[in-house]
């Protein structure tokens, strides 16, 4: 499987799921840290990404050469994470044919109704757990 985790701003969120990833997958599994900018892609790829790439291009180019894409929500937001996640960017991710577990995460003037406010470890647990369970359905 070959697992893209997009990020942007510092890229500690995409870092934070590259680390448990790496804890709960199998050592085969191939990530990409996709990052907004330089240094989001290098704090996920110092967190034990194989490889890693930034910006729009790359993003764009990416998102529909992986099975599964890993991020908070504004990924899929123009305009998101101030201004970092570009209308193409949201507009490949969100229609990119791979499959995507989003993390309910946003400072933008979003709310999601029905959720409830959980800690970021507790979404990233969750978030694994799903992975996980999509890559046992494709065993």
């Amino acid at each position: 499987m070959r697992i893209a985790v997009i990020d942007g701003q510092g890229g500690g969120i995409g870092k934070y799921i590259i680390e448990r990833l790496r804890k709960e997958l199998p050592e085969e599994t191939e990530i990409l840290a996709l990052g907004t900018n330089a240094l989001a892609a290098s704090a996920m790829l110092k967190a034990g990404a194989n490889e890693g790439a930034s910006g729009e291009n790359a993003i764009c180019f990416n998102s529909d050469r992986v099975n599964l894409i890993v991020g908070p929500l504004g990924i899929v937001m123009p305009n998101a994470m101030l201004g970092e996640v570009t209308a193409k960017m949201a507009e490949a991710i969100s229609t990119s044919r791979s499959a995507k577990v989003l993390l309910p995460i946003t400072r933008d003037d979003v709310i999601l109704a029905g959720y409830s406010s959980e800690p970021l470890p507790h979404l990233i647990a969750d978030a694994v757990v799903k992975i996980k369970e999509m890559q046992m359905q494709k065993k």
